[in-house]
């Protein structure tokens, strides 16, 4: 403006036009020389590891910082948090932040650049520099109640107690005999024995252990729904591992099945707390696929596979009545011979919205579509229980805790 100025009125003295451009350049070359830093270096620090689900903290440093120093970072697939933050300036003159980092899916997922931004004293030029940022972070399944001893604790308590509990006269397997006294049940005398020792004696018998118990978990697209921020199957890996967990404790042998398009892996039942170690290596390396679930062949291999009465813990999820026709006739065939636990996990929003009153039209729409869908997961899940299929349908975070009730209410009933 000053240079236009200079020319209209000043026609023959045109150098004067020059002089706010070299004020300029003045001003610029003297506020880089004040501006001018070392190349930064960034400093960070995490947890190489953090479950599913669950919160981190990123923390990151940058020596010899500017005052209004911020950063932009780019998030993997897997992990999520600010994608812009400010740096608090130490004494010292380093550049600190802390930023949330929270793992919303399974896998390895790598930090590649951070773009940093702070501007010049004179306020003339932002600096915006990529820093090289390699940091690799693993989100696993999360096995936070296993590794807080709580559910150790239940099944102990509940199975065993102070002592351990062999439900006298109640289980299956025989334990060992004693004499008979008076009050004791007729039933219990070993006939044979007590004739052998001329002297009444009775069976003591207790729960029946090393039980089969098979968690099968639909790995199909309607299990990467999301509900409260994370895909259904990590909410069903979590209930899965920590099923298996208390049924290692209980001195069952565990196995493990998946599916989607098709049968995916299948591990028979075995003993031991290292199964347990298996099943978690296993699930961390379960991708997430988008096929279409076919329960016909999955279930039909399943049984195929299990030839001994089992208790399985089926993880899926359906659409409609329409789409849960096949499931069901395939779990009325494999509910024949063995125990089944069907497992859902219901979804707190959609309950929300019946709940609330409608503001506008979209809202009534709304309102019965979802009606409509509690509606026929309802008759769905009606079907299943009437074939004596023990239906669990849960909201995410109490699926685990009523799983953990089922199986320990199962075992001590001796239903297996």
């Amino acid at each position: 403006m000053l240079s236009i100025l200079g020319l209209a009125f000043f026609g023959g003295l045109r150098e004067l036009a020059l002089v706010p451009w070299a004020l300029l350049a003045l001003l610029s070359a003297a506020d880089l020389l004040m501006s001018f830093s070392r190349r930064k270096q960034l400093v960070f620090d995490m947890r190489p590891e953090i479950f599913v689900g669950e919160m981190q903290v990123l923390k990151l440093q940058v020596p010899d910082a500017p005052k209004d120093l911020q950063a932009r970072l780019e998030w993997p697939k897997g992990l999520s948090g600010a994608a812009e933050f400010e740096f608090s300036i130490g004494p010292d003159g380093t550049g600190s932040a802390e930023i949330d980092c929270r793992g919303v899916r399974r896998g390895i997922w790598a930090f590649e650049h951070l773009w940093l931004h702070w501007s010049s004293r004179l306020k003339l030029f932002d600096f915006v520099p990529r820093l090289n940022f390699a940091l690799e972070v693993q989100v696993v399944p999360n096995i936070r109640m296993i590794q807080s001893g709580e559910i150790a604790t239940t099944v102990q308590s509940t199975l065993y107690g102070v002592k351990e509990n062999r439900a006298i006269g109640e289980g299956s397997e025989f334990h060992q005999l004693r004499d008979f006294v008076q009050g004791m049940d007729v039933k219990s005398i070993d006939w044979k024995r007590s004739a052998k020792r001329r002297g009444l004696v009775a069976k003591e018998l207790r729960s029946e252990r090393n039980h089969h118990v098979i968690v099968a978990l639909d790995n199909g697209y309607l299990m990467r729904e999301e509900i409260a921020g994370l895909p259904k199957i990590d909410h069903a890996v979590t209930a899965a591992l920590a099923v298996a967990w208390a049924a290692a404790i209980g001195g069952d042998l565990v196995g493990y099945y998946a599916y989607d398009v098709r049968p995916r892996s299948f591990v028979a039942p075995r003993a031991g707390r290292q199964t347990f170690a298996r099943l978690r290596t296993w699930t961390s390396e379960l991708a997430y696929v988008g096929h279409e679930t076919n329960h016909t062949l999955a279930l039909t291999e399943l049984n195929a596979r299990t030839p001994k009465r089992s208790l399985i813990i089926i993880f899926t999820d359906f659409i409609d009545t329409t789409s849960a026709e096949l499931l069901i006739e395939n779990i009325a065939i494999l509910s024949k011979r063995h125990l089944l636990i069907f497992v859902t996990i219901r979804d707190p929003e959609v309950e929300a919205l019946v709940e609330s009153a409608p503001k506008d039209l979209d809202g009534v729409a709304t309102l019965v579509a979802a009606n409509q869908t509690i509606s026929e997961r309802r008759l769905v899940l009606e079907k299943l229980a009437r074939l004596g299929v023990t239906v669990l349908d849960a909201r995410p975070d109490t699926v685990t805790a009523k799983l953990i009730s089922t199986y320990l209410e199962i075992k001590a009933r001796e239903l297996i």
